[in-house]
C-alpha cells in the first residue's frame, strides 16, 4: 500500500476506536458477531495456530480462541485497534483444547501490514480476516501473502461485503449503505469522512465470483462461498494447495 494512503487510512481507523463497536453492530443490523463466529468455525480452529489479520478490536481473534485454537495471533496496522483489542480481550475466558481440558488458549497481539506478513512461509494452520480485503491497496498481493503464510491443506477465511444482488432487496441494501449509513455513522463518530469511505471502498471490489476466481489464482482449492445479509456479505473458504507449484 502507497505509504501516503496507509498512513491515511490507518489513522481514520484509528479515530473511530472508541464507537467501532458498536457502528459494527448498527451497520449490521446485529449480525455481525454471529457472521464472526460463522467465519470462525469455517476456519476450523480447534487446536490450531491461527492469524486474525486485520484483527480491528479483537472480536474475530477472541472468537478463534472461543472455539479451540492453540494459538492466535491478532495482525493489524492500526496501535490504537489493537490497543482496544488487547484491553477487550484481556480477562474474558480461556479457549479449550480439543481434549476439553482447561489449558490455555493464548493470543497476541502484532503491528503489522497485510501486504508484508512477517511470517515464514507455512507458519499458520489457518488464517482468517474480517471486513478487511476492501481496504488492501493490492488485493490480488494481500491474499498471496495470506496464502504464502498457511500450511500446506491449511485454510484461509474471508469475512467481507460484497456486491447485493438485483431486485428489491438490493436496491433497498444500497439505499441503507450508500445514503443512510454515512451520515448516522458519522454522527455518532464524530467521524464524517471514515464513513464515506465505507461505501466507496465497495466500488471496484470483485463480486464474491470474481474474488472466489483469484483465491484460486494465488493457490487456494476446495474453494466454498455463502452467502449471508441476504446476499450482501460473503463468506469465503479456501485450502491452501498441497502441492508446491
Amino acid at each position: 500500500m502507497p505509504v501516503a494512503r496507509s498512513r491515511d487510512v490507518r489513522e481514520m481507523f484509528g479515530r473511530i476506536v472508541p464507537r467501532y463497536d458498536l457502528l459494527n453492530r448498527l451497520m449490521s443490523l446485529g449480525m455481525d458477531r454471529r457472521w464472526r463466529r460463522m467465519a470462525a468455525a469455517a476456519a476450523e480452529p480447534v487446536s490450531c495456530v491461527a492469524l486474525d489479520l486485520g484483527t480491528g478490536t479483537g472480536d474475530l481473534a477472541e472468537e478463534l480462541r472461543r472455539q479451540g485454537a492453540a494459538h492466535v495471533v491478532g495482525a493489524d496496522f492500526s496501535v490504537a485497534m489493537l490497543s482496544a483489542a488487547r484491553a477487550k480481550v484481556a480477562g474474558r475466558p480461556t479457549g479449550v483444547t480439543a481434549a476439553g481440558s482447561a489449558e490455555r488458549a493464548t493470543v497476541s497481539w502484532l503491528l503489522a501490514d497485510g501486504l508484508r506478513l512477517p511470517f515464514r512461509g507455512g507458519t499458520f494452520d489457518c488464517v482468517t480476516n474480517a471486513f478487511v480485503l476492501r481496504n488492501l491497496e493490492d488485493l490480488r498481493a494481500g491474499l498471496s501473502e495470506m496464502a504464502r503464510v498457511l500450511k500446506p491443506g491449511g485454510r484461509l477465511v474471508c469475512l467481507d461485503m460484497t456486491q447485493p444482488p438485483s431486485g428489491l432487496f438490493g436496491g433497498l441494501y444500497r439505499l441503507y449503505f450508500n445514503r443512510l449509513i454515512p451520515p448516522v455513522a458519522g454522527a455518532l463518530s464524530g467521524e464524517a469522512a471514515a464513513y464515506r469511505y465505507l461505501p466507496n471502498s465497495l466500488e471496484g471490489f470483485p463480486p464474491a465470483p470474481e474474488l472466489a476466481e483469484l483465491l484460486a489464482k494465488v493457490g487456494l482449492t476446495e474453494i466454498r462461498v455463502r452467502r449471508l445479509g441476504g446476499g450482501a456479505v460473503a463468506l469465503h473458504v479456501g485450502r491452501r494447495s498441497f502441492d508446491p507449484s
